[in-house]
């Protein structure tokens, strides 16, 4: 029986791990679930008055809207973003003065030619873009990506500068006890646009920080992007630690958060090997023996990684599935290792084609690869 997104927030509340992964399918809910998590924790807290960052900060797709454009229509010269008044933008740039680390970790994944200077006020910014040796071209508007890495270099640099508060042990020492009773940093899908390289290197920096972090403040991170999630796994050591999950929509609008382990969280880079060596065999007609042996093992990493017990869960039950799985477990993994198989004859290179296309119309982690 499925849950309700509060009931999987509680889940997760209920959790004594210092951090929890989740992996979700875009358009999942894990987005509404930070929403209804940020609920649970601070109640009609807002970032405007200072409240939710007593007991929680979040990042995602509703942070951006605390920072929004000035188009200049009638002149199309001053072109501007405006970032809404709140403590969360107040705190880390009037007060903590961090507006150049945030132009630092900014220009790491958009280049230095790209450069934000706010106002005076920090109530705005501008961008410029930099030609040749020494002409720059102010004013302009950066791309919907560029701006999505923007704000998440100041909310990196927020949670960065609050761990730095909150690692000095005794709280009359510190710098500020605004954060002292904070429980909880959620992070969903930041920057999902970026290339793999600074993806990778986004994971890691992430990776770092939370490890750096010695108090008892927990993290929740979720994302729908398979390479940022395995970053993120292998640099946390989840694997000994159990603290990956599946988010699941059930088709009755229920939900289910499913533990994921072993298998499920390894490189995706295998996942699509074995699916580019398949599919390359079938464009050219060149189905061997050995396939059945890549298309079984790809119905397993795939069963594994969507939280299937079995993979023969992932056949078509068509009336077909006792005959496919047989052929399979023969081709496999043959009981028969005296006798030399044949090469596969034509209806057999069509289950081939058959299972592999399946497999990939049908699960929605292909679709998103």
């Amino acid at each position: 029986m499925g849950s309700t997104l509060t009931q999987i927030a509680e889940q997760l509340k209920n959790s004594q791990k210092k951090v929890q992964l989740i992996y979700a399918f875009n358009g999942t809910g894990k987005t509404r679930l930070s929403k209804v998590f940020k609920e649970l924790i601070a109640p009609k807290a807002d970032y405007n008055e200072g409240e939710a960052l007593t007991k929680i900060i979040y990042y995602n797709a509703f942070t951006e809207d605390l920072f929004s454009w000035d188009n200049d229509l009638e002149n199309d010269s001053e072109l501007k973003l405006k970032i809404q008044p709140n403590s969360f933008t107040q705190w880390i740039l009037q007060e903590q003065g961090q507006d150049q680390n945030i132009v630092t970790s900014f220009q790491r994944f958009s280049g230095n030619k790209l450069t934000p200077v706010f106002n005076p006020e920090f109530s705005e910014v501008r961008f410029s873009f930099q030609h040749g040796d020494n002409d720059s071209l102010p004013n302009i508007k950066i791309s919907k990506g560029e701006e999505s890495n923007f704000i998440w270099s100041i909310f990196y640099t927020l949670i960065n500068q609050v761990i730095s508060v909150l690692n000095v042990q005794e709280t009359t020492d510190r710098e500020t006890n605004q954060f002292d009773n904070l429980e909880y940093i959620f992070i969903d899908d930041p920057v999902s646009s970026l290339d793999e390289n600074h993806l990778i290197e986004l994971a890691v920096n992430l990776s770092q920080l939370i490890k750096s972090s010695n108090l008892d403040v927990k993290f929740i991170l979720s994302t729908h992007n398979p390479l940022f999630y395995n970053v993120l796994y292998n640099e946390l050591g989840l694997k000994s630690k159990k603290g990956s999950f599946m988010l699941i929509k059930n088709d009755d609008g229920t939900f289910e958060l499913n533990e994921k382990q072993g298998d499920s969280n390894k490189s995706f880079s295998y996942h699509l090997y074995l699916r580019d060596t398949i599919q390359k065999a079938i464009e050219n007609n060149e189905i061997a023996k050995y396939h059945f042996v890549l298309l079984r093992n790809l119905y397993e990493k795939t069963a594994n990684f969507l939280g299937y017990s079995k993979w023969s869960e992932l056949l078509p039950v068509d009336g077909r599935e006792s005959y496919v799985s047989r052929v399979m477990t023969f081709y496999s993994h043959s009981s028969l290792s005296s006798e030399q198989i044949a090469e596969p004859t034509e209806p057999e290179k069509q289950i081939v084609r058959y299972l592999f296309n399946y497999l990939i119309d049908n699960s929605k982690f292909w679709k998103q690869v």
